[in-house]
């Protein structure tokens, strides 16, 4: 979106919020989930997801036309609440990225063990030396 001069079209934008919205557990779930509730079961775990990404929309709209120059959460924070409560989203942001990261290296260990007998742990220091 940054390099691309700000201009996406609408079908790479839905592809690029079904990535980041996929993580491993997603993956994992709706598998469980097809497996308990059979074919409709993914369907619901996925329908019922679908209304954040929808709120969310919105409010992405409403926030971009009340702040056109601002790009990120933490640039909402610090121009509406200060320098306190940017530092704090800060560190929830930072957390929440090393806690995604672990866990999609965890889901990804876990896939290469399943598929070539690689020990979990093996994989999780691996996985990040790609």
């Amino acid at each position: 979106f940054t390099t691309g001069g700000r201009e996406i079209p609408a079908g790479l934008t839905a592809a690029d919020v079904v990535s980041k919205w996929t993580w491993a557990a997603t993956l994992l779930q709706s598998s469980n989930v097809a497996y308990v509730y059979g074919v409709s079961g993914p369907f619901w775990y996925a329908a019922g997801a679908t209304i954040q990404v929808l709120l969310f929309s919105i409010l992405a709209v409403e926030i971009k036309r009340k702040c056109p120059a601002i790009h990120t959460v933490l640039e909402v924070v610090l121009v509406r609440w200060g320098t306190g409560a940017h530092l704090v989203f800060l560190f929830f942001c930072l957390s929440t990225n090393l806690i995604v990261t672990g866990m999609l290296i965890l889901g990804g260990a876990a896939a290469v063990e399943a598929l070539t007998g690689v020990t979990t742990y093996a994989s999780c220091f691996l996985i990040p030396l790609g």
